[in-house]
């Protein structure tokens, strides 16, 4: 057997997410039973990460067993040839023998994006939050800023996740903000809660409505409960950027 790195993007807003689930189409089943085509048999595919429905990536990552002996080159073109035009494998890798997608990454990078214009752009609706009133991206910009480090994320977590406790490391969290209206928040870190991120974006979005100070973030990431934060920011502003192994 020999082990793959597939690098994949896809356009999360059809799909129940990363996970193949009894109803709806995912990911890991699109990209399963297309390898089990090549295989022969049922193959398993471990994502770096779980994607939610409607959420997409531009560089997620996934790690499989497989007997066949097709080259790398071969095996990501015939790949492609059976999924949907949403869903890409952009490399193939071979890999150690120990390498799996989820348990050997050291930092994902996350990227939401939220469109602050009166009139929301039909273009761009999939991949945005669109929030008409102002923002006060400054007051947002200094509250995720105190996210960098090393916090009890509790609040920002969703139940029914599968974790370890609630302590992550992150070391990078920004917003930035465009004269066309787009605000973007990037957080990397060691791993992520569920809903993790689109909570910390849901906090952001009510400190810059002035719902809540800035100062506030500090209290909610000392283990508070998740009653204590923002809602869950909509999925599809919301793109799994790329997950590093070194």
């Amino acid at each position: 057997m020999r082990t793959l790195k597939l690098t994949i993007a896809y356009d999360g807003t059809r799909f129940v997410g990363w996970q193949r689930q009894a109803e709806g189409e995912s990911i890991q089943g699109l990209l399963e039973d297309a390898l089990a085509k090549f295989e022969g048999s049922r193959v398993t595919v471990h994502g770096a990460g779980r994607t939610d429905a409607g959420v997409h990536a531009l560089g997620q990552t996934a790690s499989v067993q497989l007997a066949c002996r097709h080259d790398v080159v071969t095996l990501t073109r015939a790949i492609n040839a059976h999924l949907p035009e949403d869903v890409r494998v952009l490399a193939v890798e071979e890999a150690a023998s120990d390498f799996h997608a989820r348990f050997s990454a050291r930092r994902k990078t996350y990227r939401y994006r939220i469109r602050n214009t009166p009139v929301a752009d039909p273009f761009d609706r999939a991949y945005v939050w669109h929030i008409p009133e102002p923002l006060d991206v400054g007051a947002m910009r200094e509250a995720a800023a105190t996210v960098v480090g090393t916090h009890d994320f509790a609040a920002f977590q969703s139940a029914g996740g599968e974790t370890n406790g609630t302590v992550r490391t992150v070391w990078q969290s920004e917003v930035a903000g465009d004269t066309a209206g787009l605000v973007t928040y990037e957080i990397t870190g060691d791993g992520f809660l569920r809903h993790m991120v689109r909570a910390l974006i849901g906090t952001l979005v009510e400190i810059g409505r002035g719902w809540r100070p800035s100062s506030g973030m500090i209290a909610l990431l000392r283990g508070s409960t998740r009653g204590d934060a923002g809602p869950t920011a909509p999925p599809q502003g919301l793109v799994l950027v790329r997950v590093d192994y070194h």
